[in-house]
């Protein structure tokens, strides 16, 4: 009886050690137009949802063989005061990696630098008590090539781009 009630232990440790490297990876893009993939205003462009940097790194970590979702949270026009505003309701529990794309909205609406960095720094903050890691994407530096002629927004290939360089740093947050 002993070794039945052992084995049987042995067995929900390995169900739910496997149970729990099977679920799902879940992923926030929180951030301005170029997360959510279009603008909006004076500078419209960029590219459908489903094109833009969250659903391409989505197709990326899938195509590594990691069952990934990633939640496009872009808003175009916001800034890192609004991000900070929306973040409960817009990362959900069971969420372990956000990127947040800080843009240039800031700056275009007169906040400070030291005011954008601050809501960036209360961001990461509060997502780090939640026990969520954090990938900063502060910098969307890409070739002219993959920008829409507003120059503000990523074409389809910029958005491939910036979920390329995601790759890595979204895997190794995961720690995959």
């Amino acid at each position: 009886m002993r070794k039945f009630a052992t084995s049987l232990a042995v067995l929900g440790f390995l169900a739910s050690a496997w149970s729990a490297s099977a679920a799902p990876l879940n992923v926030v893009a929180l951030g301005a137009s170029n997360t959510a993939g279009r603008g909006q205003g004076n500078h419209p462009g960029g590219v459908a949802r489903n094109e833009a940097y969250p659903a391409q790194l989505e197709a990326m970590l899938r195509a590594k063989g990691i069952d990934a979702h990633v939640r496009n949270a872009g808003i175009a026009g916001d800034t890192t005061g609004g991000m900070l505003k929306r973040m409960d309701a817009a990362v959900p529990n069971g969420t372990q990696i956000v990127i947040i794309q800080t843009g240039g909205n800031d700056a275009r609406q007169g906040v400070s630098s030291a005011d954008a960095s601050a809501n960036t720094a209360a961001m990461t903050s509060k997502l780090q008590a939640r026990g969520i890691k954090v990938v900063l994407l502060d910098k969307l530096d890409a070739p002219s090539s993959t920008r829409d002629p507003d120059g503000q927004h990523f074409n389809a290939q910029g958005h491939a781009a910036i979920a390329a360089s995601l790759l890595p740093r979204v895997i190794a947050a995961a720690g995959k």
